[in-house]
């Protein structure tokens, strides 16, 4: 099971910080949707992270997505599961191709627990910004659906506390080969 925290546990007497990056849910094809929504798939995918991560007792302060409406619905589905309080909130700087260093930069002083859905390759290159302060868009194996949870201790650096994809959830359709998908 993955673990969790209590918001007062601490790392060397210091407080951590979590910040979870999720790659949107499965989106239908530009041709089916312009707006790629949720594929039925990506929907089921992240009903199935929210509740895993609802069971390992994941909580944020705040959900912020990209505005894209893959990444909207996504963290609807998540926020029902994991936030303390109110709505996820667009916001800019989660686009595919957006720098990251400002991102990095504003979560370097984040004292609360946050989730941000966006896209790829920007969580990869925003995973490694954190890590090595270097842009290797590869450096993690998102897939759609992908979680990543990256903690900050009082030292202030970040590491990878965990990471899950969908397919690892034991309902998947890759995690039981006798499923058809």
């Amino acid at each position: 099971m993955i673990s969790s925290r209590a918001p007062s546990a601490s790392r060397e007497g210091g407080a951590l910080t979590r910040l979870y990056l999720v790659q949107h849910g499965e989106a239908l094809s530009k041709e089916m949707d312009p707006d790629r929504p949720l594929s039925e798939r990506g929907r089921s995918d992240a009903a199935r992270m929210a509740d895993l991560l609802k069971q390992a007792g994941v909580r944020v302060t705040r959900i912020a997505h990209s505005g894209k409406t893959r990444a909207r619905e996504t963290a609807e589905i998540l926020a029902g599961a994991v936030a303390e309080r109110g709505d996820p909130a667009s916001r800019s700087g989660l686009d595919p191709m957006d720098p990251t260093e400002p991102l990095a930069e504003e979560a370097a002083s984040w004292s609360r627990d946050t989730m941000l859905v966006g896209h790829l390759p920007f969580m990869g290159r925003l995973v490694s910004r954190l890590l090595w302060q270097g842009e290797h868009p590869d450096a993690v194996a998102f897939r759609p659906g992908s979680v990543v949870c990256l903690e900050r201790g009082a030292e202030g650096l970040w590491t990878i506390a965990w990471m899950i994809r969908p397919e690892l959830l034991a309902s998947s359709p890759e995690a039981d080969p006798g499923t058809k998908g």
